[in-house]
């Protein structure tokens, strides 16, 4: 069978879905986590909370009536992170009992090994093959999993972008820029875009890209520009 995606329908990941025994115990869990609360529906006997981790495309929706009463705890729900002891530091910051760093004696996820967790990082410094875990109120595991580099063929080609919306995005950043420009000493028009277009491509706010362009130019491009 061929693994060619060219005219494969486009299929991601969206949601997660488990029931939890106190909904608003779990919703104020993550909420401390800093994943982004998306919504909280109730309907009649039905409760769903939804929460994004942040820079996620896929999510988690949760509460009562989700799943059948009988599917249990969700086991290894895996996080990706660049940084392993980043993501520790901040949830352990955050209240969070999260586990030593520790790496499979068999490989990533092999459970069928005796003993498969092994304490430490992955003696070889190999990405994907480092972890850390942690569970929410309702015993659902996440892993933590550091992915540094993805092995070849591991990235979807981005779509580019039509140019309709292109143009529409273009638009917004001038009009944004167009304050900075007026305040600021004189600069590459470009140097200010470039921030901006990015912070809204990973899905900040206007305001949002506005300060992280404002950051960029305040504070990175003259380190870069010694």
């Amino acid at each position: 069978m061929s693994s060619n995606h060219v005219n494969s329908p486009n299929m991601k990941v969206e949601v997660v879905l488990f029931n939890v025994s106190d909904v608003d115990r779990t919703k104020a869990f993550y909420e401390n986590l800093g994943w982004r609360f998306d919504i909280d529906v109730v309907e009649g006997d039905f409760r769903g909370v939804h929460f994004t981790p942040p820079n996620s495309d896929a999510s988690i929706l949760f509460g009562k009536g989700v799943t059948p009463e009988n599917s249990g705890s969700a086991h290894n729900l895996v996080l990706a992170v660049d940084d392993l002891d980043a993501a520790r530091k901040d949830l352990i910051a955050r209240g969070v009992n999260v586990s030593e760093i520790f790496h499979y004696a068999g490989g990533p996820f092999n459970n069928a090994v005796e003993n498969p967790h092994v304490g430490g990082r992955d003696p070889q410094g190999r990405s994907y093959f480092s972890f850390a875990s942690f569970e929410d109120p309702d015993g659902n595991v996440w892993l933590l999993q550091e992915i540094t580099t993805r092995l070849p063929g591991r990235l979807w080609d981005s779509p580019p972008a039509d140019v309709v919306t292109l143009a529409t995005l273009l638009h917004e950043t001038a009009e944004y820029h167009d304050h900075y420009e007026k305040t600021h000493a004189e600069h590459h028009w470009w140097d200010w875009y470039a921030p901006y277009l990015s912070a809204r491509q990973n899905g900040s706010s206007p305001e949002e890209a506005a300060a992280a362009a404002d950051l960029y130019m305040e504070e990175v491009l003259p380190v870069l520009s010694r």
